[in-house]
């Protein structure tokens, strides 16, 4: 079992990396902060099957809804700022 979640840890890690590339090289300030909204969304999926692994769940549950929460709020921040100070290019 420990082996399928081992397995679904790296294939979010894989399914995050074109997320990586679009944050480093993105055309527009707009497609970095969507795709940093991306990650910020598999890493608390992340957590959570880690502590799936650890058998540990309640614990990484609270880790996770906090991550989701500080992406939501970093997310409109950044969207914000840019759309009034920053530039769109």
């Amino acid at each position: 079992m420990s082996t399928a979640f081992l397995l679904a840890v790296v294939a979010m890690i894989l399914l995050a990396v074109p997320y990586l590339v679009r944050v480093a090289a993105g055309p527009t300030v707009f497609d970095r902060v969507v795709a940093l909204n991306g990650v910020g969304t598999k890493v608390p999926a992340l957590v959570l099957l880690v502590g799936l692994l650890y058998d540990r769940v309640d614990m990484f549950v609270d880790i996770a809804l906090s991550l989701f929460l500080l992406n939501l709020v970093l997310t409109l921040l950044l969207a914000r700022y840019v759309r009034e100070k920053g530039s769109a290019t």
